[in-house]
């Protein structure tokens, strides 16, 4: 496999283990970002991009981040917190009247953040095409009772995650939710990465497939099980509700919507960016990102039933359970999405870390392959 891009000696071995990776037939296309002190020590890229595996992976080929997005949307409601113009301890309603119906009075921004809320997923399913209708999707939201009461532990919201921080930015600032992070990151940092991407740019998305065979984890087979015996599930509902959710990856309208839980669009360079610049004070006052990267919720999780670690609109590392570590030190920060593109920082190495693939593993939490990568880079430095 060619492996094309740049990377400093110093961490040759690091390249010698992303080459590795296309060791597995199944292996599509990847990209690999890391910055330390704000410099591009590795920018590698390598496969293929398109459904048949004719056409090769680019320098400026991005992919469906999925749920690496989520820290964006973070990043624009903290800011939003900075300037003034939400308190995170406030109650969603007073920004989004509708919402305190069914007991959601004292739900706050802080709550919906860190995936406190109670809504993960709804209980009444919907048809497939509310997925693309914000509308139908808000309302439903804000009608939603909860599915545990307030303080009573947490469970990620894979997707409805985008919809709550979303109407909320919308509410706030006048615009979608994609508006608002290409307004205030991508653009001042020069970041390709796109959350309600442009027709136009279409031809550079890579084509995302699932991996065969491979079972994953203990983590993921549980997950698995309840999702395939029990429909009716608050698990099972967070990812097939509507039932479009796991289908929709390729699709233009998917790719058009700004659900910024999920479908952000960008590279590896976007992701490393992106956490250079909240290493370096560009994003965030240092208050404001000492409040995102601070602990808000651990424990087991009631919808991805393994245990997880939060801060605001991001995931915190868990140094002793393997399927919760980004693998490079106690303090990292950041987001996987599904399937195994990975963004984080690791603040005590000034390091920013961005995978991108387009073959999708069968992982909950975080991807051996940039797991494996992230080691060999800490082994470098």
């Amino acid at each position: 496999m060619q492996i094309q891009g740049y990377f400093d000696l110093r961490f040759e071995a690091v390249k010698e283990a992303f080459a590795a990776l296309f060791e597995d037939p199944q292996e599509r296309g990847a990209a690999l970002c890391v910055k330390v002190g704000g410099e591009t020590v590795i920018d590698l890229w390598a496969g293929v991009m398109d459904k048949d595996g004719r056409q090769a992976w680019h320098s400026d080929t991005i992919a469906n981040l999925f749920s690496c997005t989520k820290p964006f949307a973070a990043v624009v409601i903290l800011q939003l917190v900075g300037e003034g113009k939400l308190d995170l301890d406030a109650p969603v309603a007073r920004y989004w009247p509708e919402f305190a119906a069914a007991g959601k009075e004292r739900i706050s921004v802080r709550h919906l953040l860190c995936h406190q809320a109670g809504l993960p997923a709804l209980h009444q399913m919907l048809p497939a095409e509310a997925l693309y209708d914000w509308q139908t999707m808000t309302s439903a939201l804000a009608a939603e009772e909860p599915w545990w009461p307030l303080g009573e532990g947490h469970g990620y919201a894979p997707i409805t995650y985008g919809w709550l921080v979303g109407e909320l930015i919308r509410r706030v600032e006048g615009r979608g939710p994609g508006e608002s992070i290409a307004a205030r990151i991508a653009r001042p940092l020069g970041l390709d990465f796109h959350v309600g991407l442009a027709d136009s740019e279409f031809d550079r998305v890579a084509h995302i497939a699932r991996g065969k065979g491979n079972l994953g984890d203990a983590a993921a087979q549980r997950l698995l099980r309840v999702m395939m015996s029990e429909p009716a599930a608050m698990s099972t509902r967070s990812f097939t509700n509507p039932p479009s959710i796991m289908t929709s990856t390729n699709k233009p309208e998917w790719r058009r919507m700004q659900q910024p839980a999920a479908n952000g669009h960008g590279n590896a360079r976007s992701l490393a960016g992106f956490y250079a610049g909240l290493l370096d004070g560009s994003l965030l006052e240092s208050e404001l990102l000492g409040e995102m990267t601070r602990q808000h919720s651990l424990g087991e999780d009631k919808t991805l039933l393994t245990r997880t670690r939060f801060g605001l609109g991001c995931m915190l590392d868990q140094a002793d359970v393997a399927n919760a570590t980004y693998g490079i030190g106690p303090r990292a920060f950041g987001h996987p999405g599904a399937g195994g593109s990975s963004g984080f920082a690791d603040p005590d190495r000034d390091l920013a870390f961005g995978f991108v693939t387009n073959n999708l593993g069968p992982f909950v939490l975080m991807d051996p392959r940039a797991q494996k990568l992230a080691q060999e880079i800490a082994d470098c430095i």
